[in-house]
């Protein structure tokens, strides 16, 4: 065979070869590439038809159910020992996709109660509708809120949950100065501040208390406005008006102050409030200032003085000592000795020890 045809031959092969090469490549686009398009159609449809099996969202999805409870002991200096279950709280809150958002706290207190000498009591036992509102996002810096909420008046009353306070009382100026819940609207909302937040409630009594408590004040036509700037130290501002059915309806206007600091486990807290007459004389005032000081395992130290004075009342000095165990966040025992001036069945002297859990 000649060189020439030796030459034509091998481009004969080389052309053949790049044919079948060519075959090859395009037989494998042709399978693999639906193959693939045939996993992301698979993919694509997978995620719907899995939501489709789970079922269309329930209404009863965003429903949750909780609550606390509290038991103690009180030993007075000058009365009778008394044991009783404190207060059991059910709590049901719903938040679904929607802006809507529903809070409900029921709340049995004193459902049992034994004294020193008596046989068990179910006579201080009554049944409360704590807070009852629904809330309405309206857009990211304003709520709406209706229904019964807790009075936005300083610290302590809206965190006042046993489980969630440091001792088992409670200073008189957070309970006897200013009514702790209402019944009407609330617009609140946050605005952040530099690396802290600016919130804000302003609210308005629609509908008076249909039911009073033993002892409990009847203020009317309240309405106010808090503001809390947070951050390491926490500031509020409380600003209320209303009037005391018990003292000719007088008017008053109140003016409260409150911080709490937090750092290395130690927690500063306090409370001021004075209250003032539509005819310039003085309405009453009160305040507290707080220390909680880590220990160990758990245990912390406590300390509180407080002052309190109504029109109507006498003035009130107390100082309580006490430790707190606290194994988990939700758990807590506390033992305190409370000391002062006048014995007051809203404050007694003497040893205090209780036990709170949050469900």
């Amino acid at each position: 065979m000649s060189a020439k045809t030796w030459q034509e031959h091998g481009e004969n092969m080389m052309t053949s070869n790049r044919k079948v090469c060519a075959a090859i490549w395009l037989s494998v686009c042709y399978f693999c590439i639906p193959v693939q398009a045939l996993h992301a159609a698979e993919e694509a449809v997978a995620e719907p038809m899995e939501q489709l099996a789970e079922g269309p969202a329930s209404v009863w999805d965003g429903f949750n159910l909780g609550g606390y409870g509290s038991a103690g002991i009180i030993v007075p200096r000058h009365e009778k020992t008394e044991i009783a279950v404190n207060e059991i709280s059910l709590i049901i809150t719903w938040d679904g996709d929607s802006r809507f958002k529903f809070f409900s706290e029921l709340e049995l207190e004193h459902p049992l109660i034994w004294r020193e000498g008596d046989d068990f009591s179910k006579q201080k036992s009554f049944l409360d509708i704590e807070r009852l509102y629904l809330d309405y996002n309206l857009n990211e810096k304003l709520n709406l809120r209706a229904g019964r909420y807790l009075t936005p008046a300083g610290r302590w009353n809206l965190i006042h949950a046993s489980p969630l306070v440091w001792t088992s009382s409670r200073p008189l100026a957070t309970s006897r100065l200013f009514p702790t819940a209402l019944n009407g609207v609330m617009l609140y909302g946050a605005i952040p501040y530099k690396e802290a937040a600016f919130e804000y409630m302003l609210f308005g009594e629609l509908l008076k208390d249909q039911d009073l408590e033993r002892d409990e004040i009847d203020f009317r036509d309240t309405f106010g406005a808090r503001f809390t700037l947070s951050g390491r130290t926490e500031w509020g501002l409380s600003l209320l008006e209303f009037s005391e059915r018990d003292v000719g309806r007088r008017r008053y206007q109140m003016l409260g102050l409150d911080f709490q600091h937090k750092q290395h486990g130690w927690e500063w807290s306090g409370e001021a409030f004075q209250r003032f007459r539509n005819d310039g004389k003085d309405g009453g005032h009160g305040a507290y200032l707080q220390a909680v000081a880590p220990l160990t395992g758990h245990w912390f130290a406590i300390a509180r003085l407080e002052n309190f004075r109504r029109p109507t009342e006498s003035s009130v000095d107390r100082w309580l000592i006490g430790t707190a165990w606290r194994p988990v966040p939700n758990r807590i025992f506390k033992m305190e000795y409370v000391g002062g001036d006048e014995q007051r069945e809203d404050s007694p002297k003497g040893f205090l020890a209780s036990f709170a859990i949050l469900f």
